[in-house]
């Protein structure tokens, strides 16, 4: 019997179920950095929110909470951030055909001269 209640989480591993109670602690714990980073960053909760809408709000004003409490007792400052925010899960960037590039490469600005 133990063999077999031993088997159901290799199955469940290898065709990709995952334990609600582990998705559950990884989201809690990246809602939590992505706040902390929001809040290290300058950026204001409600930007956060909107930013990273597919994760869960509560999580995410804790670990910005957390990282305010931290930044105030030790005097630090907000680190700007050098890349623009990260689309959500399942969206793509347009990407660029050949055509597209080479007609952008060709147009000329208004008052420019070829």
């Amino acid at each position: 019997m133990l063999l077999g209640l031993g088997a159901c989480d290799m199955i469940q591993q290898q065709m990709g179920i995952e334990d609600p109670a582990a998705k559950a602690a990884k989201i809690d714990a990246e809602g939590k950095a992505v706040g902390g980073a929001c809040r290290q960053s300058g950026r204001a909760i409600e930007d956060c929110y909107s930013i990273y809408a597919w994760l869960p709000k509560a999580p995410i004003y804790d670990g910005w909470r957390d990282m305010d409490a931290y930044m105030r007792d030790n005097k630090l400052e907000t680190v700007e951030p050098q890349l623009p925010p990260v689309g959500a899960p399942g969206t793509r960037k347009k990407v660029a055909t050949a055509e597209e590039s080479a007609a952008a490469k060709t147009s000329k600005k208004p008052g420019e001269k070829r």
